[in-house]
């Protein structure tokens, strides 16, 4: 299932892949806002759940490990977001590896990984996401 996962996310475009209890669901949003909305209107469909994403940062990585995911593949992933899962015994199967996960611009690092670069705290890397979320997300 791990390898299908993967493959979807390259010949679909995804930026995510979920797959928990039989169900495979399909994310195209930007950032962390598929799995921000994942933990907080359906918390079980990432508990235990496998995840192949594009692009997993310190932000992302807290959402996955706050959600109770049980493995990852991030084809590009921080170091951050590494040692976090590695903390938090979360298994991941990555493509490469980045200092730092980049801006849209190119300019700098990624806000969300910028807000929780500091924390420790997973509770607090969400509570950081969750007001990053409501600020910049447009209705």
């Amino acid at each position: 299932m791990k390898q299908q996962l993967i493959q979807r996310l390259h010949d679909e475009g995804c930026s995510c892949v979920v797959y928990n209890n039989g169900q495979t669901l399909l994310f195209h949003r930007r950032g962390v806002q598929d799995i921000h909305h994942l933990l907080h209107t359906s918390p079980t469909t990432l508990r235990g759940a496998i995840i192949a994403d594009k692009v997993v940062g310190k932000g992302a990585a807290a959402l996955m490990i706050a959600g109770g995911v049980e493995w990852v593949y991030a084809e590009v992933i921080s170091q951050a977001a590494l040692a976090l899962f590695a903390e938090h015994n979360i298994e991941v199967e990555v493509g490469s590896i980045v200092p730092n996960i980049i801006n849209r611009a190119g300019t700098d690092i990624c806000p969300v990984e910028k807000l929780c670069l500091p924390k420790s705290d997973i509770e607090e890397c969400v509570e950081l996401i969750d007001e990053f979320v409501k600020t910049n997300t447009q209705k």
